[in-house]
């Protein structure tokens, strides 16, 4: 019988899982390298069990001790399923632009969480690493683990990540690409990899916003590159002593708008429901295309599951918000007619005649009812329809006497993508003022049309 012991031996032995449509442009096969396949939906529990064993066998964490660590989230999650397994306690300082997902995870796991500023500089007293290190020192019998200077951390990645990587390929890789946070993974699977090969070539993913791409090139760890980013779980404002810059052969950096895009791709067009990172790391390895060729074998690593990332860049007001989405909205549809097309409306005291009237002159199946107040309900030739065929002589009846439920009232600058929600076959248009205190329609052909260019 195949039974683990436990949860921890399932981490690990990821599946690499090649990419089509995405980069069906590409000279070259890219394979990703799917971590979200571990029990805690992250590459991060490789690292973290791995900590906490170091720190069992040099006798730093005793039984029944308190696990600290500062953690966007995921490191958080691998240390936590140790420590139900191996009976700790956990606590994790974490910043306040982290998903709520991923802080409600870490409850459900029974850890306890402190979230902090993220616009302060790490010696900051309030910062999730200088909170970390208070309590450690206040709490008796704790371990911070401080993933980012703890060689655990990339020991894990030898040990795990680089040997399954050129086993599933074969020792054919040429290219591993990698977001860049604490240099644990990057580093300690590059270094494997370039013990197997030299010449494989090792591409890490940065964010405009993180020091790394420069100290990288220069040396110098400047603070003026620092500036606020919302991507998460990668990009850094010091540097990790996780790092050996000498095995990592370039460092790209992209946008928050542009790896948040490309991660919703990757769910949409690939089926993988990965995080922020992932998006980044293959929006990085796009800007690379060009130094690809017909041979190579590009192994790419998504760090974690989309799901820690549902009410950000997989929704869809959050992405507007930030002018991630070129969406179109009902006031594009209507800028689009131009000044002279007015709404065509009926007062309740007309006749069913005079719509009738109205909709062939105007080529229209939809009129607002309206009175001095506003919209009081609509009539529609579908609707019409079915009366005048049952009853003839309904033509000569008031509209109120006929009138359907108003049309939906929406914001002038509602998203089309929600409109086409609201356009269903019992009401066929939307309504909308804009700032002048104008009405105006949006019907089904619309919002196809809208979607359609």
């Amino acid at each position: 019988m195949d039974i683990k012991n436990n949860i921890l031996e399932t981490i690990g032995n990821t599946p690499l899982i090649k990419l089509n449509k995405i980069t069906k442009d590409f000279p070259c096969t890219v394979t990703a390298k799917v971590d979200y396949f571990n029990p805690g939906n992250s590459i991060k529990d490789r690292m973290a069990v791995k900590m906490i064993e170091v720190a069992e066998n040099e006798g730093k964490l005793k039984p029944g001790g308190t696990i600290i660590e500062c953690t966007s989230g995921n490191t958080g999650m691998g240390l936590a399923l140790a420590a139900v397994v191996k009976g700790y306690k956990c606590i994790f300082t974490t910043t306040d632009k982290q998903s709520k997902e991923k802080m409600d995870i870490l409850k459900a796991v029974g850890a306890e969480v402190i979230v902090c500023p993220t616009n302060v500089e790490p010696e900051d007293p309030g910062s999730y690493y200088s909170v970390a290190k208070r309590l450690a020192k206040e709490i008796p019998n704790s371990f911070h683990c401080n993933q980012y200077d703890n060689l655990a951390n990339r020991l894990a990645h030898y040990e795990t990540t680089g040997p399954e990587i050129w086993k599933q390929t074969d020792g054919k890789i040429t290219h591993l690409v990698c977001t860049a946070g604490t240099g644990g993974t990057v580093t300690g699977t590059a270094m494997f990899l370039k013990e197997k090969n030299p010449a494989v070539q090792i591409w890490a993913i940065d964010v405009f916003g993180s020091l790394l791409t420069k100290y990288f090139r220069t040396g110098v760890v400047d603070m003026n590159e620092v500036h606020p980013y919302v991507s998460e779980g990668f990009g850094e404002d010091f540097v990790p002593e996780n790092y050996n810059m000498k095995v990592i052969d370039h460092f790209e950096q992209v946008t928050d708008k542009d790896g948040a895009i490309m991660a919703r791709r990757l769910a949409k067009e690939e089926g993988i429901f990965c995080g922020y990172s992932a998006g980044s790391c293959i929006q990085g390895l796009m800007q690379l295309k060009n130094r690809l060729k017909k041979d190579d074998l590009v192994v790419c690593i998504l760090h974690d599951h989309g799901s820690r990332y549902v009410a950000k860049i997989y929704n869809d007001q959050w992405m507007i918000e930030r002018g991630f989405l070129d969406v179109k909205t009902f006031k594009d549809i209507i800028s689009a007619r131009g000044a002279s097309q007015k709404l065509v409306i009926i007062n309740p005291s007309h006749t069913v005649s005079d719509a009738v009237a109205l909709m062939k002159k105007f080529d229209i199946e939809h009129l607002p009812v309206m009175n001095g107040n506003g919209p009081v309900g609509a009539i529609s030739e579908g609707g019409l329809f079915q009366k005048m065929f049952d009853n003839p002589e309904i033509k000569n009846a008031k509209i109120s006497d006929v009138i359907e439920p108003s049309f939906p009232m929406v914001e002038f600058d509602t998203p089309v993508e929600r409109l086409s929600h609201l356009i269903n076959k019992e009401n066929g248009a939307v309504l909308a003022k804009d700032d002048a205190g104008n009405y105006h329609i949006v019907t089904k052909y619309d919002v196809i049309q809208a979607l359609s260019h």
